[in-house]
């Protein structure tokens, strides 16, 4: 059945993750796993036009979490949400795989736009420090990193940093050079 072996997986990830985790039996004790299965289960609903029970199940679910995760919402394979407590993901968010987030983030929507997609895209990799609030109809981008308590309000590049209120990149990562050094290649980062 392919909601057990997502579960598996995400389970799995977790365990890979999170060096608190002892056991796969100490994830049910993870609100992030209860609410991630109630977003499965809502989400499939919410797909066949259940709104108002694939609401309910959230919402239900928000309460006994602390996590709010709209149905409607995408969310990739081994997505994790660290210390989940007090995080928001809008209806059309995107999430892609393997991103890692902490609690309070915010996947929300700026308020001008009430039409189409109205709330971020994150892509394959990315990690969302705690407390940061992302808004808009933005990208954070593949491998991406935003720093806790950032405020984006527009793209952050794949492989690059942001920081700050309002957010800026801090740092975006170079692409190794190779550098020739007695007749050995060599990539820069390991000439010391």
């Amino acid at each position: 059945m392919k909601f057990i072996k997502d579960l598996n997986y995400d389970l799995n990830n977790i365990m890979e993750r999170d060096p608190a985790a002892r056991k796969k039996t100490d994830l049910i004790l993870y609100p992030f796993v209860h609410a991630l299965i109630a977003y499965r289960i809502a989400n499939k609903l919410y797909r066949k036009k259940f709104f108002f029970t694939a609401r309910l199940i959230s919402q239900i679910w928000r309460g006994l979490t602390g996590i709010e995760i709209h149905p409607g919402a995408t969310i990739g394979k081994g997505f994790f949400i660290d210390h989940g407590m007090g995080v928001v993901i809008g209806e059309t968010t995107v999430i892609g795989d393997h991103v890692h987030m902490y609690h309070g983030v915010t996947l929300g929507a700026t308020g001008k736009d009430n039409s189409g997609k109205r709330h971020p895209t994150v892509e394959d990799n990315a990690i969302i420090g705690g407390g940061a609030k992302v808004l808009g109809n933005i990208t954070i981008g593949a491998n991406a990193k935003v720093g806790a308590n950032a405020v984006v309000l527009q793209d952050v590049p794949a492989d690059s940093t942001a920081v700050g209120i309002p957010a800026r990149i801090a740092r975006k990562k170079v692409p190794a050079q190779i550098v020739e050094h007695n007749v050995h290649y060599l990539f820069n980062e390991m000439v010391i």
